[in-house]
């Protein structure tokens, strides 16, 4: 059976520019095939341990162990921090739905709190109002890979014998005054879906950062059986020990994953290349008060996951998208804020105000970004926004 054809859309502007490719190395089908013959594919095999010692060691986390994807390694943070019904956590409106997900499927509310104008990362100064007896966690979100104020959070959630786990889906390389982001908190979550600066297709990872959680995570990952002591020879037998599920991928993801892991530092400086380039571009049109462009802090390194800009209120987003549309380019807005959505108001509530979340929500829109978009591509984006 053929695939479909793409169809056509013939922009004025010449080709189509794309909103994301997913970057190859060129190794992963070889390291996939490698691992087919080695003969192991169920996960924990060579390459899976590769991509863990890769993982501790760039981002110097006490251990890091593979998930399906970072929705699994938030639920298998819940899980350690044994979050139970009436529990609440504190996560930003401006959020995916699986940080807060993560938390509901076990029972907790999520309280939404509302974000910084410039980083648009979760308001720290926000977050103490936030808290009741009830609270057990902070989740910052660390947005477009520009780090959260985490020196803050961490001394409000010690304050409060909270915990901090850090949902660094989009981060991997970038660091809050020189630490990697996902190894500050308690626990991190990573994610390596296909939109990512370093990707498996889908997939992710937990960052274990006090060493009293590692047992624990190792057991509910593999359903919640002792496999992991049984074959360290730590145990004479696979029992059944606690909760749990599959949340270990297969060694196929790990072997592709590897072959990025192997190529991150590249990727991440090539797009911080073409990030800095659309700075330079949309300067005069931030200057004249068309667009503004995206903010980090000099202690931040980001790691250029994201380029977004934000429409004037002058300039409803709606033109904008429709100015870049017909000149054959995609960009696309992000995050509904979770407080407004049926299920956000059914499983948690709001603290404080969300003026920042719902204007922000309403303005942003992502541009292109991804290893091999050229010059002349992002020529193209600066001066379809400049007709505006």
């Amino acid at each position: 059976m053929s695939l479909p054809a793409l169809t056509d859309l013939r922009p004025r502007g010449g080709r189509l520019i794309d909103f994301n490719r997913p970057h190859m190395t060129g190794k992963e089908l070889h390291y996939i095939a490698a691992a087919r013959f080695h003969g192991k594919l169920d996960g924990e095999g060579p390459f899976t341990r590769l991509c863990h010692e890769w993982l501790e060691r760039s981002l110097s986390a006490g251990k890091a162990l593979l998930t399906r994807s970072c929705a699994a390694a938030l639920e298998t943070a819940a899980l350690i921090l044994d979050i139970s019904p009436g529990d609440e956590v504190i996560v930003p409106s401006f959020s995916p739905v699986t940080t807060a997900n993560a938390f509901v499927l076990r029972g907790a509310a999520p309280v939404f709190v509302d974000i910084r104008p410039d980083t648009l990362n979760m308001d720290e100064t926000a977050v103490e109002a936030a808290f009741t007896p009830r609270t057990r966690a902070i989740v910052p979100v660390h947005y477009a890979g520009v780090a959260c104020e985490m020196d803050e959070i961490m001394r409000i959630a010690a304050s409060h014998g909270a915990a901090v786990v850090e949902d660094a889906s989009r981060a991997l390389m970038a660091e809050y005054k020189g630490r990697p982001l996902g190894a500050i908190g308690d626990i991190g979550a990573l994610s390596f879906h296909e939109t990512r600066n370093v990707i498996s297709g889908e997939g992710g990872a937990i960052l274990l950062n006090r060493a009293e959680h590692v047992p624990r995570a190792e057991t509910l990952r593999r359903k919640g059986a002792g496999r992991s002591r049984f074959f360290r020879g730590e145990a004479d037998r696979r029992a059944w020990r606690s909760e749990g599920s599959s949340f270990l991928p297969g060694e196929l993801t790990a072997a592709f994953l590897w072959a990025q892991l192997e190529d991150a530092e590249a990727v991440c400086a090539g797009r911080r290349r073409l990030w800095d380039r659309y700075h330079e571009l949309l300067e005069p049109l931030e200057t004249a008060g068309k667009i503004r462009r995206p903010k980090s802090p000099p202690h931040c390194l980001h790691n250029a996951h994201i380029y977004y800009i934000l429409a004037d209120g002058a300039l409803p987003r709606r033109k904008v998208m429709e100015r870049l549309t017909s000149d054959g380019i995609q960009a696309f807005f992000h995050h509904v804020p979770l407080h407004s959505f049926p299920a956000g108001m059914r499983f948690g509530r709001v603290s404080g105000s969300m003026e920042v979340t719902c204007d922000v929500a309403a303005r942003l829109l992502r541009l292109p970004l991804w290893i091999g978009l050229t010059e002349e591509d992002q020529e193209r984006v600066a001066a379809s926004l400049a007709s505006l």
